[in-house]
């Protein structure tokens, strides 16, 4: 049997007893074991932990073993299907088939009944699950997650549950955005009939991202027939509004996830934070059709700061939700015991020093461990905050898109060493009151600004490795 033949083979048989299908997961483990792979690999190009390959593949031999009548394990799944198939064949006699594929196989007595007048491959609406369609080209290497339990569940509670249609995850470069929401997909994507990954890094025009998304979802890729309506390559409407109509009605019909990836680079550069760029500023009309109006689906944004119109529309009792992701806390001591740090009584200081930024730690860690061959204590002993090259070129793209208002914000906020009120920074920043909230404001939904409560009063500072950047790095 070639590699085809062993999915549809595999995936009938299944059907036949169980009334359900295998889904793109559990084929792609088939394909990637037929061939000789081993379960790293196929998490690799499944977009998957290496432990969530080996947990579904354990489910999927328990369901083979049962289908076939004998134990099927990664090692013996070529013999198996081979002899079930020789099996088959052999055993075509009798009134009480089922036909599948190109071969008879005897009916159990607790197989589901299928129509005659339908193909067995065609799941019937009760019997049978949606199958999920994946589009992960665009999304990146999964890494592993650092402890999101709790991120994790409310994300699918709102998605899930509650069907929010669109959520914003937001924070600075290196925070987890993009993983948090790689494993999200792991978590829900059978909630789902369409999964799909786009990433705007790019800042691709609006057109673009309609197009993919609705052929994706449209399976309408040349030269497939031509969807009802007309237009740029027979199945295309040529207008962005109507393609943003088109969508919305795939939408409505189908329970698609789609997450688009650094949606910041949409937005513009020495403004304040959420306007688009003037070649994006369409992405609004997007964004506001999914976040306002009812359909089935769900759209997450990952992204530096949020668009305007998700600060609009977002609420606890809105379909438009969004999660601003902080440090990680105590669960960063994985990160230490990977680089093989020392002196795990100074690792708290490290911690609440770099915020529990995954990123900015293992960029800390690696210095550590290069010059110091692990010792925290040697590091820490220098009563500096070092950022290295590294860490300060995660910080630059995010620090030069700020406008002036915020540029001169952030340069009086470093020279503070204790959290200040918005009366003190009123004389000190000779800023009016309007000027300063908008800052203030913007800075916050950008991340870069800290707030403390105190009296009844609200102080606001620069975490310490931003403070440290825009000291050797001066804004105006």
């Amino acid at each position: 049997m070639d590699v085809q033949e062993v999915l549809r083979f595999a995936d009938e048989m299944v059907f036949a007893k169980t009334g359900e299908h295998l889904d793109d997961l559990q084929k792609a483990i088939l394909l990637g074991v037929w061939e000789g792979q081993k379960y790293s690999q196929i998490a690799e190009t499944s977009y998957c932990s290496e432990g969530h390959i080996r947990n579904i593949a354990s489910k999927l031999w328990k369901r083979l073993s049962n289908v076939l009548g004998e134990e099927v394990t990664q090692s013996n799944l070529r013999s198996a299907l081979e002899r079930q198939q020789v099996f088959i064949v052999s055993s075509n006699f009798g009134n009480d088939f089922l036909h599948i594929g190109n071969v008879n196989v005897c009916k159990d007595s607790q197989s589901p009944e299928v129509p005659k007048d339908r193909s067995p491959s065609t799941p019937t609406s009760d019997t049978s699950k949606p199958q999920t369609r994946l589009d992960l080209a665009d999304a990146p290497h999964i890494s592993s997650l650092s402890d999101r339990t709790s991120e994790l569940a409310t994300l699918e509670k709102w998605i899930v549950q509650e069907k929010c249609n669109l959520a914003a995850i937001l924070g600075l470069s290196g925070i987890g955005k993009t993983a948090l929401s790689l494993h999200l997909i792991q978590k829900i994507q059978h909630n789902f009939e369409y999964v799909i990954w786009r990433s705007l890094g790019h800042s691709p025009p609006l057109e673009t991202t309609l197009k993919n998304l609705i052929q994706f979802i449209a399976n309408q890729y040349p030269p497939n027939p031509p969807l009802p309506r007309g237009g740029e390559e027979g199945f295309l409407p040529s207008s962005i509004p109507e393609r943003i109509s088109l969508l919305m009605e795939y939408l409505r019909k189908n329970r698609c996830l789609i997450i688009l990836d650094d949606v910041q680079a949409i937005l513009s550069s020495g403004q304040l934070a959420g306007n688009y760029r003037p070649d994006c500023e369409n992405y609004s009309i997007l964004f506001r059709q999914i976040g306002e109006t009812t359909h089935n689906s769900c759209l997450i944004l990952n992204s530096w700061e949020p668009p305007r119109e998700i600060t609009a529309l977002k609420g606890e009792n809105s379909p438009v939700r969004t999660l601003q992701l902080k440090g990680i806390g105590v669960a960063a001591t994985e990160i230490f015991r990977q680089k093989s740090l020392l002196n795990p009584e100074q690792w708290e200081n490290l911690i609440n020093t770099y915020r529990g930024n995954p990123l900015w730690l293992k960029i800390v860690a690696t210095t550590i461990q290069e010059l110091f061959r692990g010792r925290v204590a040697e590091f820490l002993k220098y009563d500096m905050l070092f950022l290295g090259e590294e860490l300060a070129a995660t910080l630059h793209p995010q620090i030069n898109r700020l406008s002036e208002l915020e540029k001169k914000l952030i340069s009086q906020l470093s020279r503070e060493v204790n959290p200040v009120s918005i009366e003190q920074l009123l004389q000190d920043a000779d800023l009016s009151p309007s000027e300063l909230f908008n800052g203030l404001q913007s800075l916050g939904r950008r991340s870069l600004v800290e707030t403390e409560e105190q009296e009844n009063e609200t102080l606001f500072n620069l975490c310490p490795v931003v403070r440290q950047y825009v000291i050797l790095n001066p804004v105006c």
